[in-house]
């Protein structure tokens, strides 16, 4: 019985042991936020090119001081482009648009904010505050790329995603009218 009970436990961990590392294999970062601080668990085997660039800015410090600058309530809010004094902050790389990897646009999930054209992602993000399926890519249409999803912290962003907003700077609306600063974004370690 006893022999039983050891090959059933070392059966179940061959069988557990690619879902361990599957999920090891996904990078997390904190945001940390003058409203609080949130987790985003990275998808690098369905977006490996939008992870990688999302990686290399978190490295620099790129999004250190920016702002959430477009808050839609029941839809997204979107942030990492613009200081505090509603400067632009540039991004000189582009990612090629990975909609179409498998991952929807759901509560949660995060995704990389582009202009009309498809190629167009540099380095703001956008956060879904429901299922925005619209976003996701249609055989006509290219779509806007999930690269990951809020795993802790997610009363933060629902926070972000009622505050009140209007017209400021550039913006004819949706500017937060408090200033929600991006105050630092790192990897986290395991």
């Amino acid at each position: 019985m006893r022999a039983i009970v050891c090959r059933t436990i070392f059966l179940a961990s061959l069988v557990a042991a690619p879902f361990a590392l599957h999920a090891a294999d996904k990078p997390r970062v904190r945001v940390d936020t003058n409203r609080g601080s949130f987790v985003i668990e990275l998808e690098p085997e369905r977006a490996p090119l939008t992870v990688e660039l999302f990686l290399q800015y978190v490295n620099e410090g790129f999004y250190n001081g920016t702002i959430f600058h477009r808050v839609i309530q029941g839809f997204l809010a979107q942030g990492g482009g613009f200081t505090p004094d509603l400067e632009p902050k540039p991004a000189e790389k582009t990612v090629p648009n990975e909609s179409g990897n498998g991952l929807s646009n759901l509560r949660g999930t995060v995704g990389m904010a582009r202009s009309n054209e498809p190629h167009s992602a540099t380095g703001q993000f956008y956060i879904n505050l429901n299922d925005n399926l619209d976003l996701n890519p249609r055989p006509t249409r290219w779509g806007y790329a999930v690269f990951g999803k809020v795993v802790e912290g997610m009363e933060v962003v629902d926070e972000i995603g009622h505050v009140p907003t209007g017209a400021g700077g550039p913006f004819t609306r949706d500017l937060p009218v408090e200033t929600i600063v991006i105050e630092r974004i790192a990897l986290v370690s395991e």
